[in-house]
């Protein structure tokens, strides 16, 4: 790696680092993202977390040996650690590799030792693993959706969908959301959501509930009319052990989103996201004439341009 490709670097992240630094004091946001793959020769994501920092390398071809790999790596830390005042011992590093069976999808590598801290984000406490899995517990690219749910979830009886660490359920629950039920497959999330509710001090069995479910099924259970404001974030892909079948979003989200509807109240929203990059809407056959892309609406100043995910707004007919 050249000289000049190590400045082209740091004039990127300089580039970067000052203006959404700028943004992110004037929003109060301490969670944000500085750089993601902007650069060929730089395939990495690098998050701030506070004192803070996550990378994420993707796994690349590269002519470099691994000895000169590390040379790359060692630099690029330097750099990264003198443009924000980060020590380089509070950065941790993950390897996203491709997964052979789906396009999109990444598998985590093995860590040793984890780092798990604690972060706010809009006077909320979110636990957040640097370490352990290949995302951290915070999905960035959500924090205007998060907002949107919390100007909307007062006095509703609100449903988190794929919760993963039920940030969106903390939300809703600040907020005064009647009841709040958080659906996963994972019981590490599960539990991992009944932390951030505690961090919060949400405790209250009778409203706040953690439900180990396939959602496809799950689905199929719950009572009409019932539901005013949902969030379903589901997965590209999924053929876990514990589910009855294939999760595909693309073949499967209008029996997911119809299934939904029937559950909710009329005039209830959803809100639907997903991370298939060509994923596309098939709107005529969805039991709803209101169907918003808010995919920009929804974008954070830290993903402008970067964005690899669809948001819809999606509301039950009166």
């Amino acid at each position: 790696m050249t000289p000049e490709k190590f400045q082209m670097f740091e004039n990127r992240l300089l580039k970067n680092y000052k203006h959404r630094l700028k943004q992110a004091k004037r929003l109060n946001v301490t969670c944000w993202r500085l750089y993601d793959h902007d650069l060929p020769e730089f395939p990495i994501c690098v998050e701030l977390y506070e004192e803070y920092i996550y990378i994420a390398e993707y796994n690349r071809r590269h002519a470099l040996t691994d000895e000169e790999h590390t040379i790359w790596f060692t630099e690029t830390k330097r750099i990264i650690s003198e443009m924000t005042a980060v020590p380089v011992d509070h950065m941790y590093v993950k390897l996203r590799k491709r997964m052979s069976h789906r396009e999109g999808q990444y598998e985590k590598e093995e860590v040793t030792a984890s780092k798990i801290i604690t972060v706010q984000e809009n006077g909320l406490q979110f636990l957040v693993n640097l370490t352990d899995y290949l995302d951290t517990g915070l999905f960035l690219d959500h924090r205007v959706t998060r907002q949107m749910v919390q100007a909307e979830a007062k006095d509703t009886h609100f449903l988190n969908l794929f919760c993963y660490t039920s940030s969106f359920s903390v939300y809703a629950a600040k907020a005064g959301a009647k009841t709040v039920t958080s659906v996963d497959l994972s019981k590490t999330y599960l539990s991992w959501s009944e932390e951030n509710f505690k961090l919060n001090q949400l405790i209250d069995p009778s409203a706040y509930q953690f439900v180990h479910a396939d959602v496809k099924q799950y689905l199929k259970t719950l009572p009409m009319n019932h539901f005013d404001l949902v969030v379903m974030d589901p997965p590209t892909f999924s053929n876990s052990k514990r589910m009855k079948d294939i999760l595909d979003i693309q073949r499967d989200h209008v029996e997911l989103i119809n299934d939904m509807l029937k559950a909710m109240k009329p005039g209830g929203i959803l809100y639907f996201s997903t991370n298939f990059t060509q994923f596309i809407l098939d709107a005529e056959q969805i039991k709803s004439d209101q169907i918003k892309d808010i995919t920009k609406a929804t974008t954070p100043f830290d993903f402008e341009g970067r964005l690899k995910r669809w948001c819809y707004k999606i509301i039950k007919p009166l």
